[in-house]
């Protein structure tokens, strides 16, 4: 298991080479939010290369003051709307997806983590395969 990446504080560790094998969980299921910032967007549209107007209207969901990225229905759940076989943003993906998966949410959740990502590595786990 070489190019395991870590992160402070995190009790596991990921495997990005999982993602190959992956069919996109971290992009598909339950439904929930995927905030952008006002960069983001610019950012998005610019990449998308449409006008930011259209961009907000036609992909995202205002939720009070912030933005998140509309859903769609797939399989028995949903997506992003951005999730086809991979992320057709993955260039400039919200800070959101970036991070995952390290949130603090999953800091005391490694099963739940395990179960939604391949890639999950728990502290020590490498070491026990090896002997």
């Amino acid at each position: 298991m070489k190019n395991l990446i870590e992160k402070e504080g995190f009790p596991y560790k990921f495997d990005p080479s999982a993602c190959e094998s992956c069919e996109g969980n971290c992009c598909i299921g339950e439904s929930g939010y995927i905030w952008v910032s006002p960069k983001e967007i610019e950012d998005i549209a610019n990449f998308l290369k449409i006008d930011k107007s259209l961009f907000i209207n036609r992909f995202l969901i205002k939720v009070g003051y912030k933005y998140s990225i509309k859903e769609r229905p797939y399989k028995n759940g949903f997506a992003c709307i951005f999730f086809e076989n991979g992320c057709k943003i993955y260039p400039v993906r919200p800070r959101q997806c970036r991070t995952f998966p390290f949130w603090d949410y999953f800091k005391d959740k490694i099963d739940e983590l395990k179960k939604e990502c391949p890639g999950i590595v728990e502290n020590g786990e490498e070491i026990e395969k090896k002997n």
